[in-house]
């Protein structure tokens, strides 16, 4: 089309003898008002004056059209290595996720762009749940970590880890209790421990030291007992964290779990494979707190508790009355021996029981100076996190 375009223009005129050298196909230059214009020799007529006929032409037609800049080095192909995965069933975090849905964590390096959540109750036909737009913080400990206090900051500890990447920093008290710096790391229980730090220091590349720590966080208290040994993986639950959209329907179910980037298909070699079985801990009830004992008048023993709710809400400030996140509100309570259940009394409907100066001369054969006993709020999934504890019996008010 161009060339037609230009084409549309000729030339015809008479040269003398001594231009003898042109032949048809020469390009020539005409000078018109200071423009050079090329014209191709299309046929010459030899008769004393060299008559030619030229039609024009323009060498710019023939280029190639400007395109973007190609480096003459071809780019290396990526290559991505196995990732580092962590599925957890953990309280509830956001009032915007469901309480039951368990969590995925995933990185790797590089990083995919996408990671893709695949699922199947067999071995094979696996359907896409979710896909992660997020590298993951998860990391180890280095050292090490005994249990600490509850309901208080432990400054008795301190928690050396590494992380695979990213920074971690210093917080003030009311960025803490905000929730802020919250990490889980899987105890010995084989029960993630979420617990919040407050001081953040690099000791070394990757590996930091965190101290003025808030153990045992969102009701997670029953994953101390017996230290977390080093090398045990965390989680910091920070943007990376991806809840997984499965139903309450799904508990309990030992599902398959194809985990990679979202390029490739769930049979593809790079997708790491896992079974997880998601527990619902999100709908478990917290401990009771506070138990109380007296003995009365007549030798019985008065026990009285303080629900505690699962709800995020049930820590605010300002409400006056704690949320019921439970249909009911239901307990049960085991009197202990040493290691032994005496007594069981199941189905309490109030925070408080009577341990009547009967039982306890059926159970220890007469009045106990001291009791313990191991008290659980009964949720949608059966028995929560428990409240053990042995006190000694106060006398009188």
């Amino acid at each position: 089309l161009m060339e037609g375009w230009v084409g549309r223009e000729t030339l015809t005129a008479k040269l003398p003898p001594s231009r003898l050298s042109l032949d048809p196909g020469d390009v020539v230059s005409l000078d018109n008002d200071g423009r050079l214009i090329d014209y191709r020799i299309t046929r010459i007529g030899d008769a004393g004056a060299r008559s030619i006929e030229a039609i024009r032409t323009d060498a710019a037609i023939y280029d190639l059209p400007p395109g973007q800049y190609r480096s003459a080095k071809l780019p290396g192909a990526t290559v991505y290595g196995p990732a580092e995965i962590a599925l957890m069933d953990l309280p509830q975090l956001d009032d915007a996720v469901p309480a039951h849905r368990p969590y995925a964590a995933v990185f790797a390096k590089p990083w995919y762009g996408t990671a893709a959540v695949w699922r199947s109750a067999d071995t094979s036909g696996f359907t896409l749940l979710d896909t992660i737009g997020q590298a993951a913080q998860i990391g180890a400990l280095f050292a090490d970590l005994p249990s600490g206090p509850l309901n208080r900051f432990d400054h008795g500890n301190e928690l050396l880890l590494d992380v695979s990447s990213g920074t971690l920093t210093s917080v003030t008290d009311t960025e803490l209790f905000a929730g802020a710096n919250a990490l889980a790391v899987e105890s010995a229980h084989g029960i993630r421990e979420v617990i919040q730090f407050g001081n953040a220091e690099l000791v070394s590349t990757g590996r930091y030291r965190l101290t003025r720590l808030l153990r045992g966080q969102r009701g997670t208290f029953d994953a101390m007992g017996k230290p977390t040994p080093a090398g045990a993986r965390l989680v910091i639950l920070g943007s990376g964290l991806q809840p997984l959209s499965i139903a309450e329907a799904d508990l309990g179910l030992p599902w398959n779990w194809r985990i990679g980037p979202a390029s490739a298909a769930p049979s593809d070699a790079i997708m790491q494979a896992q079974s997880f079985t998601p527990n619902g801990r999100g709908l478990m009830p917290f401990a009771p707190a506070q138990v109380r004992m007296r003995r009365e008048a007549n030798r019985d023993l008065s026990l009285r508790w303080l629900r505690c709710d699962r709800s995020l809400s049930a820590d605010s400030w300002v409400l006056t009355d704690v949320p019921m996140s439970e249909a009911t509100e239901t307990y049960e309570l085991e009197i202990l021996n040493g290691a032994v259940v005496v007594r069981t009394a199941a189905g309490l409907g109030s925070p408080a029981f009577t341990y009547t100066a009967a039982m306890q001369a059926a159970d220890f054969g007469g009045a106990v100076s001291s009791l313990s006993v191991r008290i659980t709020q009964i949720g949608a999934l059966g028995r929560g996190v428990p409240h053990i504890e042995t006190h000694t019996i106060k006398e009188s008010l």
